[in-house]
C-alpha cells in the first residue's frame, strides 16, 4: 500500500482523517462516483483498521438486527417498537449490495475472508422475557426483511439449534429463541483493508500512516487546512482541502471540536472499554455456529449487549463471549489517557454533566463491571453456556467506543446510542461520531453523508446513475416489497458466497 509521507505541502480534494470501515467506504464511493477527485487519508497508526474496525476490537455482527434486542424496545403499553430494527435491516441490504458490486467489479477472489454466514439468534429465559420475545417475533415476522424467522421455546427445538447453550441447562427453566438464519459474521478489518487496496490502486489516492492530526482550520476561500505530524520522526505535513471527513473513531470528537465549525458545539463523549472471553478449547469451538444475542443488563450501554459469538479471523474458527464493560478515559484503544479530560470544552459541560446526572445506572453498571472478579465474568458466561469451563476461555482486550453526548433544548443533554453525523452547513466538513451499529451501515451512512456535503453532485443525472449501478435498490424502499427483497438477497448471496450450506470458513 502507498505510504507516501514525504509531501510538506499537498493540495487535494478530499481528505479522509482515519483508516477505519467508514473512511473507506466514503473513499471508495466517492472515487467510483468522480474518478477525477484526489482523496488523502491520514492515519495516526501505522496499518489500516487497527482501532474499531479490527475483527478483535467489534462484534463482527452484520447487523440486521435479526438477534439484538436492544433494537425493538417494547413501549410503555407493551407493544414492540420495530422502526429501528427495520431500517438496520435495510440498510444493511445496502452495504451487502455495495459489497457484491466491488466484488463483481475488481473480481474480487476469496470473498469469505470477510464475510461468512452465520445464524443470527436471540436468546431469554424468564416468562416475561420470554412473553417480550414472543411479542418481538410476532411483530417482526409482519415485515419482509424478517421473513423466515423462527420462533420456538420447545427445548429439544432449542438443543437442535444451539446445543452448548441448552447442555447442562435446567429443564425447568422457561426460555425461548428466535434463529434467523440468514445471518452473516463480517471481519470488519480485512474488509477496510481490502477497500483500502482497491482505493490505492487508483490514480490521485495518497496515504499518509503514522501521522497524527494536529489542527484542523477553515481558510478564508472555504478551504480546510489540516496539519499533522510523523509521530516516529516529528515530520509535519500541511494539506488543504475542499472536503475533510472525520471518521476516526474514538477520536473524532476531539478533531471536530478542533474544527470549530459552530454544530459541534455541544457535542461531548463518554467513553466505554470492553473485554470478551475467548474459547480456547477446539472442541468446545467446534460444537457452537451462532450468534446468539441475549438483553442487557439495566443502564448497560446497547455496545454491551452480551452474546456468544462464532466468528472467523483470519481464516480461523473462533468463539467468543461478552463484552464486559469497563471504563477508561481514552478515547482509543491506543489512545492517552487524558482524551477524556481533554474533550471537555465550555461548550459542551453543560450537556455533559446532566447527561451524567441522568444517567447513574449506566455509572453505576460500569463501577460493577470494572469490580468483576474472573469468577463474576465467569457466572456471566454460565448464564448462556451452563457447562463452561474457566480453564476453557481467557481474557481479551477488546475497543473502545465512545458514546455521544450532545446538548438538547428540552433536557439540557443527552447521552445518544448509535451513530451521529454531524457537518458544517456548507457540506465543507463532516464527521461521525457514535458506535453501533456504525460498521455494518456504514454504506448507507455514507451515501446520506455524500448526498448532504455534496448535494448539487448527488442529485445529477450522473451520479444517480452510478448510484444505482453501486446499489441497485437505491431509491426504492425494500421495507414493503417481499419481491424486491428476495431478489436482492438471492443476488447478494450468490456474488458474496453466502450459502447456508456451506462450510463455514472455507
Amino acid at each position: 500500500m502507498n505510504t507516501d509521507t514525504t509531501s510538506a505541502d499537498l493540495t487535494t480534494d478530499v481528505v479522509l482523517i482515519g483508516a477505519g470501515i467508514m473512511s473507506a467506504t466514503l473513499g471508495i464511493l466517492l472515487k467510483e462516483l468522480d474518478p477525477n477527485l484526489t482523496i488523502t487519508v491520514i492515519e495516526r497508526l501505522d496499518v489500516a483498521a487497527a482501532e474499531s474496525s479490527d475483527a478483535w476490537n467489534n462484534a463482527g455482527t452484520g447487523h440486521s438486527a435479526f438477534c439484538e434486542l436492544n433494537y425493538t424496545p417494547q413501549r410503555p403499553d407493551g407493544s414492540i417498537d420495530i422502526s429501528k430494527a427495520i431500517g438496520i435491516a435495510e440498510s444493511f441490504e445496502v452495504s451487502k449490495q455495495f459489497w457484491a458490486f466491488l466484488a463483481e467489479q475488481y473480481h474480487v477472489e476469496g470473498i469469505q475472508r470477510f464475510i461468512n454466514h452465520i445464524p443470527h439468534m436471540s436468546f431469554v429465559w424468564g416468562a416475561e422475557n420470554v412473553d417480550f420475545l414472543r411479542k418481538r417475533h410476532a411483530a417482526l415476522v409482519q415485515s419482509p426483511l424478517f421473513q423466515g424467522i423462527e420462533y420456538s421455546e420447545d427445548p429439544e427445538q432449542l438443543r437442535e439449534w444451539m446445543p452448548l447453550v441448552m447442555a447442562g441447562r435446567d429443564p425447568a427453566a422457561k426460555v425461548a429463541a428466535t434463529r434467523m438464519d440468514l445471518g452473516t459474521d463480517v471481519n470488519f478489518g480485512s474488509l477496510t483493508r481490502g477497500m483500502f487496496y482497491l482505493l490505492q490502486e487508483k490514480p490521485g489516492v495518497t496515504f499518509h500512516f503514522g501521522y497524527e492530526v494536529d489542527k484542523i482550520r477553515r481558510k478564508d476561500d472555504g478551504t480546510w487546512r489540516v496539519r499533522a505530524h510523523n509521530r516516529t520522526t516529528g515530520q509535519k505535513s500541511k494539506l488543504r482541502a475542499r472536503f475533510v471527513f472525520i471518521g476516526a473513531g474514538g477520536g473524532t470528537l476531539p478533531l471536530l471540536l478542533a474544527s470549530g465549525i459552530p454544530e459541534s458545539e455541544g457535542f461531548g463523549g463518554f467513553p466505554v472499554s470492553g473485554q470478551w472471553l475467548k474459547c480456547v478449547n477446539p472442541v468446545v469451538i467446534e460444537r457452537h455456529q451462532a450468534k446468539v444475542y441475549g438483553k442487557a443488563s439495566v443502564g448497560s450501554p446497547p455496545m454491551s449487549v452480551p452474546h456468544l459469538d462464532t466468528r472467523v479471523i483470519n481464516g480461523q474458527r473462533e468463539l467468543l463471549f461478552g463484552p464486559y464493560a469497563g471504563f477508561s478515559t481514552k478515547f482509543l484503544k491506543f489512545g492517552s489517557f487524558l482524551d477524556l479530560p481533554g474533550s471537555i470544552k465550555a461548550t459542551n459541560l453543560k450537556p455533559m454533566l446532566i447527561a451524567g446526572a441522568k444517567n447513574l445506572p449506566l455509572t453505576r453498571y460500569l463501577i460493577n463491571q470494572v469490580r468483576q472478579s474472573p469468577q463474576d465474568r465467569l457466572a456471566a458466561l454460565r448464564e448462556y453456556l451452563p457447562t463452561a469451563r474457566a480453564e476453557d476461555w481467557k481474557l481479551e482486550v477488546a475497543g473502545q467506543r465512545v458514546q455521544v453526548i450532545k446538548k438538547d433544548e428540552k433536557q439540557g443533554g443527552v447521552l445518544e446510542f448509535g451513530t451521529e453525523m454531524v457537518s458544517a452547513a456548507d457540506g465543507s466538513i463532516a464527521a461521525l461520531l457514535g458506535a453501533s451499529p456504525g460498521a455494518s451501515t456504514a454504506v448507507s451512512i455514507m451515501i446520506s453523508l455524500i448526498q448532504k456535503c455534496f448535494p448539487a453532485q448527488a442529485a445529477s443525472p450522473e451520479w444517480q446513475t452510478r448510484f444505482r449501478e453501486m446499489i441497485p435498490t437505491f431509491g426504492q424502499s425494500l421495507a414493503d416489497n417481499p419481491e424486491l427483497v428476495e431478489q436482492t438477497r438471492n443476488h447478494t448471496s450468490a456474488v458474496l458466497e453466502l450459502s447456508v450450506n456451506a462450510p463455514l470458513g472455507s
